[in-house]
């Protein structure tokens, strides 16, 4: 009887989603339409969305859509112009220098669907498009596009997926 009710009771257990792949702190990224260039990315689950340093952008109209027009803002990069479809506008909240509790007024950035390749797994997620020159890492993957990867992060650890290889 008791293995009968051991049974059961594990028959009552949830299917458990599977498990999530874990990825260190900075991780290289290929971005197979842009040119197929691998950049080094910070895994940042303090940032919501996935941030690309682009330089010159510019939105336009084409066939009565909204789309952008921008150079990458990376060390290396070629001065090559790519054109992405505008998937939505964000406005991305900062705080001011002088008053940390006080939001200064949010910056307005366009948002494209982009293809990114980590380690052998493909997803397309959404990026949006700023100057990140000032910054060591030239592409920000936050918290919506680690979920699309069903990643994890071990801030301990750096580089830990294989080159890119989708």
């Amino acid at each position: 009887m008791k293995s009968l009710l051991a049974l059961l009771s594990l028959l009552a257990l949830p299917v458990l989603a599977a498990e999530p792949t874990l990825y260190g702190r900075y991780e290289y990224i290929a971005l197979p339409e842009i040119g197929g260039e691998v950049l080094k990315a910070k895994m940042d689950t303090g940032a919501l969305t996935a941030s690309l340093s682009a330089k010159d952008i510019e939105t336009f109209t084409r066939d009565g859509e909204d789309w952008v027009r921008f150079r990458l803002a990376t060390k290396d990069a070629s001065n090559k112009v790519y054109e992405h479809k505008i998937a939505r506008i964000s406005k991305i909240k900062t705080r001011s220098e002088e008053d940390e509790d006080e939001a200064a007024a949010p910056t307005k950035r366009p948002v494209v669907d982009l293809e990114l390749c980590l380690g052998n797994v493909k997803r397309t997620v959404e990026v949006n498009l700023t100057d990140r020159s000032s910054f060591n890492y030239p592409l920000l993957i936050g918290a919506k596009a680690l979920r699309e990867f069903g990643a994890a992060v071990n801030p301990a650890r750096r580089f830990t997926a294989d080159k890119p290889d989708c």
